[in-house]
Parts: C-alpha cells; structure tokens; sequence
C-alpha cells in the first residue's frame, strides 16, 4: 500500500487535476522545471508556472505532490502503527521498511518545502494540531536520518523495487551531504559501503539503464505495468510534444543550455538523452528537443518524420529510477571533495567510472584535479530528467547563480524564495491559522 502511494494514480485514469495522488508522477514540474534543465513547451495552464517561477500557493500540482507524500507518510505510520502484529521474525524488517519510505517522503517534502509538519503516528481527531505545524528543518532531517539509519540495520539487498539495505545506505549518504551541517565522512562511508557490495555494477549501454528495468545499475525504482490503467504512468506521453501523446502540450521540454552540455560533456549518453523533430532537428542547438530517456516501453522513434509512441502511449510501464549506481558513484566523489575541488584519486576515480561508461578514455580524459563545476556538470549530463538537478544545484550552493542567470535571459522573475515552493493554500485554510506561509508567496 505504501508503494502504491508513490506510484501514484495515472492521469490517463482519472483526469481531474484535484488531490488524486498522482505520487512521483508530476514531480518533475516541482524539480526538472524548477531547474535550468526543461520547461513546459507553452505557456497555458498551472504546469507552466514551475519553469516561470511563478507558482502560487493555490498551484494543483504542488498541492498534489504536498497530498502524496503525506499520503506515503500516513500509510507508513499505518504500519507501524500496527507492527507488533506481525511475525516475530518479520517486525524489525516491516518495521525498517515503512521507515525508510516515510524518510524518502519526507526527504522530498523538507527540500521542496522546508520546515513542514513532522507526523509519525497516525493522527487521532483531538491531534488535528500536529497536521499543520511545521518543524525546523534540522528536526526533520533527525528523523529522517534515524529512519534510514534503521534500514541499514535491518533490511537486505534482495529488492530493487521494494526497499534495501543499498537504498538506505545511498539515501541517507545524499540526506548527509544536504542536511544543513553536511556530513562529509558519513556519506563517504555510506557510498564506499554501497559500491563494495560486489552486486551492482554500471550497464555496459547507458540506454539499458532505462529499458532493461531491474538491471544490475538499479538501486531503487517504482515499477509500472504497461497497458494497465491502475498500474501505469502517464509522464511519459507528456515528454512528447512534435507528434503528442499525452494530455498535454509537451513538458519536459529541453533547455538549449542542457543541449549544450550534453554536446560538450555527454558523449554516448547524449543521442539516448534529446531527439529533436521537424525544423527544430537541423538547428545546431534545438529549441524543442524532447527527453527520450522515458519513451513509452522503449517506443520507436526512428522516423524522424513520424516518431511512433506504441499503442497505449498513455499508459506506460517505464519504471521510475529513484536511486542508482552512477548517482552513488558521484556522491561518492562529492563527499571526498567536501565542497572544494580535490586531487584524490578516490574520487576521481569514481568519477572516471561514470564518464568511461559514457565513451570518454580512462587516461586521456582523466582529471588531475576534480572540480566542483565538473562534478556538477557530470551530475547534469548522467542525471537529466530524472529530478535531481534541482537539488544538486542547491546542495552544491549554486542554485542562486545559476537560476538568477537562467531568469534573467528568458524573462522569469525568480528571486531567492523561489528555491522553496509555497505550503498549499489549502494546507494553510484547513489549519485555521496555525500553518504558517513560505517567504515570498
């Protein structure tokens, strides 16, 4: 149950945009384009003010994402509510397993949100209270941190699409690296913990990272079933916008900055990241080039005249990758470096591991010196679209310059309270003035 709360319910299921927990499947409006990755391809409706930074504390798709992981949170505290009913030999895992989804929540919700309310019982009628009152952001990572610590502890590897020791090793190392007072050595050793497990291993093709699902790169993913109304995505369709295929115009859209990277610094990774259609394909720089990382099933896009989607576009079962090796691999690298740039050759290393893959040579392209930029810019180029640059662009400190720069040369008017979303409006209402708003909104 708790699972099924991140997956979320598929738009092409039920199309009112009102609190359906849609899960992760609109994350990316409040992390993708709320960086210099992608946008909404028009300028109509809610979806296209996350780019724009001009969301509104009444914004739908936030106040859905703020629903769904609360809903996570709610089921997870059902649980454990409940816990000692189960076999003796299975609590201390049911136990870590619906901790380690309530963290995951709310590691999303404090870096999205800030300080928001901290629920770790199943809230009774005379306890309305704790719903809406928020808690300093360092009390939040506590508990995350305390959650993912039991995890470790308790859980094995013998999922990847259900909770593991290697996905609590890993989140936790990002939680270390974000909380306010980063935890250098903790997440080094959190990493070094991950990458000598012996069972995971980067994917010869950077395209089998996301069609042959479950593989040996996966740490963590929520899966969809293909054709299924109850148990597919929608955000794939809505990554297309030449020949459309979802609902909407076409989101996702990707920024001709993120174009220049992938030309300079993707190498394979780039021809199975963008594809641009019609006129936009012979300009140098596409300006509506559209993520392919997610095709529906691994659809044919071929035809460059007439890209196809497959039969049920709209009903994808393209797994949703929250943790993998590579992203490890990095963190690993960014722990070592502790904010400055670095000499170490553990961490270049790691670093060099994840750029060999993506075509570059072991020797010729290697660093002497790994630099913060690089290190980011190699986040980009291997991470795209799959929601974390936003959060890497703040944890790297960052975020102010590079989204300022991005504001300023298309017209958006981002200033520092745009780095966090506004509490829903409904959220504040419901709690009679106890809820108090965001800066800036």
């Amino acid at each position: 149950g708790i699972y099924d709360a991140i997956q979320g319910v598929n738009e092409n299921t039920q199309s009112s945009s009102i609190r359906f927990n849609r899960g992760v499947q609109l994350e990316y409006l409040l992390t993708e384009h709320r960086s210099d990755n992608t946008r909404s391809k028009t300028l109509e409706g809610s979806r296209a003010d996350f780019h724009r930074f001009i969301v509104e504390p009444d914004n739908v798709q936030s106040e859905d994402y703020y629903q769904s992981m609360y809903e996570i949170i709610f089921r997870a505290n059902n649980v454990l509510k409940y816990v000692d009913n189960a076999d003796a030999g299975n609590k201390n895992k049911y136990t870590a397993e619906a901790k380690f989804l309530r963290a995951y929540a709310y590691f999303n919700l404090v870096r999205l949100y800030g300080a928001v309310p901290l629920v770790t019982t199943v809230v009774t009628s005379d306890q309305k209270d704790l719903l809406f009152t928020r808690v300093d952001v360092a009390l939040v990572y506590e508990q995350i941190v305390s959650d993912l610590k039991e995890g470790v502890l308790y859980l094995d590897n013998a999922h990847k699409s259900r909770a593991s020791k290697a996905a609590a090793q890993g989140i936790l190392a990002k939680v270390y690296l974000t909380q306010p007072t980063p935890n250098y050595a903790g997440a080094k050793q959190l990493c070094e913990d991950v990458i000598n497990t012996g069972s995971l291993a980067l994917q010869a093709n950077y395209r089998d990272v996301f069609y042959n699902e479950l593989n040996s790169e996966i740490i963590f993913a929520i899966q969809y079933l293909s054709g299924n109304p109850d148990e597919s995505q929608g955000f794939s369709s809505e990554f297309t916008s030449y020949s459309r295929q979802g609902r909407q115009d076409g989101l996702n859209i990707v920024n001709p900055n993120l174009v220049q990277d992938f030309i300079a610094y993707g190498g394979n990774r780039t021809s199975v990241s963008y594809a641009a259609f019609g006129d936009d394909a012979n300009l140098p720089i596409p300006e509506q080039a559209e993520v392919i990382k997610f095709l529906p099933d691994g659809s044919d896009i071929s035809d460059p005249n007439l890209p196809t989607y497959g039969d049920q576009p709209g009903n994808a079962g393209n797994d949703w990758i929250i943790l993998r090796y590579s992203d490890v691999l990095l963190l690993h690298a960014e722990a070592i470096m502790q904010g400055n740039d670095t000499n170490d050759s553990n961490a270049i290393d790691s670093y060099m591991k994840v750029r060999v893959r993506a075509g570059f040579d072991a020797v010729a392209d290697r660093p002497a010196v790994l630099t913060k930029n690089a290190l980011l810019v190699e986040r980009r180029v291997e991470l795209a679209y799959e929601n974390q640059r936003l959060f890497d662009l703040m944890r790297f400190g960052e975020a102010q310059s590079v989204l300022s720069a991005l504001s300023a040369a298309n017209g958006y008017p981002f200033t520092a309270t745009d780095l966090l979303l506004p509490i829903p409006q409904r959220e504040i209402n419901l709690s009679n003035g106890l809820m108090q708003q965001n800066p800036g909104y």
